[in-house]
């Protein structure tokens, strides 16, 4: 059994076992570079062993690109999940990666971008070099054009609208920049491999993840909190309506039927009605929101040091961070689920979102018929009419109004402390909700809303409680993991995954 992965800087000799075990583990946390064919590829690449000695390991796939390789067409490096470690956190590393994902380099400069995460150009670039022996800009052009490849590849989007999706304002760039780096062009791709079906304008695509992952325990957790009307969970998949009034679409996240076949880990996404600009930015959130990239072995390696979550590593190994599709959305599911039952909060947003939400002209489903409002809709908006107290109803309107004018935001440059302090300063909004948001509509790995009830007394083990300092310096060795301990803090004191009761200041 190899260890549990941990490759800052690259073990070579662990990278070697998981090359020839196939150790999906390791998946996406570093790739195998052929000097003799000049193919990198995924640790779980089916084809034939090359020679030790015509092999080069590197950390990502932008450095593997900058280096004269392109990505293997079997095993398909675009399906990798990314190094969750890189992506996690307050580290300007971290934040930046972040920015990226987000497009920050599709729409400014490289100095902006550095000035975002409180770095010079040269300093920031230099870090990228350092940590992941790639530049910014090669990690921009390379997370584009991989998707672009998968698009190529799993469906029939006509070319010029790939080029589109993965960023590329002109057709003519996109041959070029595809043919320079892939030795072939986007076309020939598309014959060689074949190019997926779209039925009646629905796209689908895979997200893959590092295993272990739990998809049965996010559907249970999201389930107890979906909205009628703008999502629905079964016991196979999510899904909601997404967009505008005036452009809406849906979209729908289950297990890829083919994984039990073929051993692939991976998700399997349907899309509607999505802009192909948009597409990009899609696929971005909702691997933030089935926190599709962690490292669950580098957090339970991390997590497990404390005797009272060991057992639940054990028992629970892939458990992720359920985070939400919007941010204004999980903010106001905060607000009205402070100090009322899971229940309560969910029947209370549901009224709020059928008042004030875009109904669509034609529903897409019995289940998915409108929106969920906007900040704008909400910002003046009675709220007393649907049930919730003055106070409540006052706090909603603050945080609409807030988010309109910048007081506070979901950026991904923000630190945890922040963030957090940002949102505290607003009337209404305490450290317990502040610190939700961050774990809900950011996903940030250490959100830790020390304040929760239910926490206060799942951590102790003789029925007692904890008070929110005591738990606060318990929590310390669990950095930088520390919102992950609360899931499973949670879940375990969720007896068949059914919320409690009454969660006075608990996991809404």
């Amino acid at each position: 059994m190899l260890p549990a992965p941990a490759l800052d800087p690259l073990d070579l000799r662990v990278c070697e076992q998981a090359r020839l075990s196939r150790d999906a583990r390791f998946d996406g946390l570093f790739f195998i570079a052929v000097t003799s064919t000049r193919i990198y590829c995924r640790p779980v690449c089916p084809a034939p062993s090359p020679k030790p000695s015509n092999i080069v390991y590197y950390r990502n796939a932008a450095a593997a690109e900058a280096a004269g390789f392109r990505p293997c067409l079997r095993c398909r490096p675009e399906l990798s999940p990314a190094d969750g470690s890189w992506r996690r956190g307050d580290a300007a590393v971290a934040r930046a990666l972040k920015l990226i994902e987000a497009g920050a380099l599709a729409e400014s400069s490289l100095a902006e971008l550095a000035g975002k995460v409180g770095l010079g150009e040269r300093q920031l670039r230099r870090l990228f070099s350092d940590k992941l022996g790639a530049t910014p800009i090669g990690v921009h052009g390379t997370r584009r054009l991989l998707f672009a490849k998968q698009l190529l590849t799993e469906t029939d989007l006509p070319i010029t609208q790939v080029a589109l999706a993965a960023g590329f304002g002109s057709l003519t760039r996109f041959n070029t920049t595809f043919r320079d780096e892939y030795r072939m062009a986007p076309r020939d791709l598309r014959k060689r491999e074949g190019a997926g079906a779209t039925a009646s304008g629905t796209l689908t695509l895979r997200l893959g993840y590092r295993p272990p992952y739990d998809f049965a325990a996010m559907l249970d957790f999201l389930r107890g909190r979906a909205l009628p009307g703008v999502e629905a969970v079964d016991e196979n998949g999510y899904a909601r309506v997404i967009g505008t009034a005036s452009a809406p679409g849906w979209l729908r996240v289950n297990a890829s039927p083919s994984s039990a076949k073929t051993g692939e880990h991976a998700l399997k996404l349907q899309l509607h009605g999505a802009l192909p600009a948009d597409l990009l930015a899609i696929v971005h959130r909702l691997r933030r929101m089935f926190d599709l990239d962690a490292d669950p072995q580098a957090i339970a390696k991390a997590l497990s040091v404390d005797p009272r979550l060991r057992p639940l590593l054990k028992k629970r190994p892939g458990l992720r961070l359920p985070s939400g599709w919007d941010g204004f959305e999980i903010a106001v599911r905060a607000i009205i689920g402070q100090q009322v039952s899971v229940a309560a909060a969910r029947t209370l947003t549901a009224r709020l979102a059928q008042r004030f939400g875009t109904a669509l002209p034609t529903p897409f489903s019995a289940d998915l018929v409108h929106l969920f409002p906007t900040p704008e809709a909400l910002a003046d908006a009675d709220l007393t009419a649907i049930g919730l107290t003055r106070a409540r109803a006052a706090t909603v309107n603050t945080v609409a109004r807030a988010l309109l004018d910048g007081r506070v935001d979901f950026r991904a440059e923000r630190t945890l402390e922040d963030l957090v302090s940002r949102w505290v300063a607003l009337p209404g909004i305490g450290p317990w909700t502040a610190n939700y948001i961050a774990l809900r509509a950011t996903g940030h790995p250490d959100a830790f809303p020390a304040d929760d009830l239910v926490l206060q007394k799942a951590v102790p083990t003789d029925g007692g409680r904890m008070t929110a300092k005591a738990l606060t310096a318990r929590a310390e060795s669990w950095r930088p993991w520390r919102a992950y301990a609360v899931i499973q803090l949670w879940r375990d004191s969720m007896p068949a995954a059914k919320a409690p009761a009454k969660t006075p200041v608990g996991a809404t």
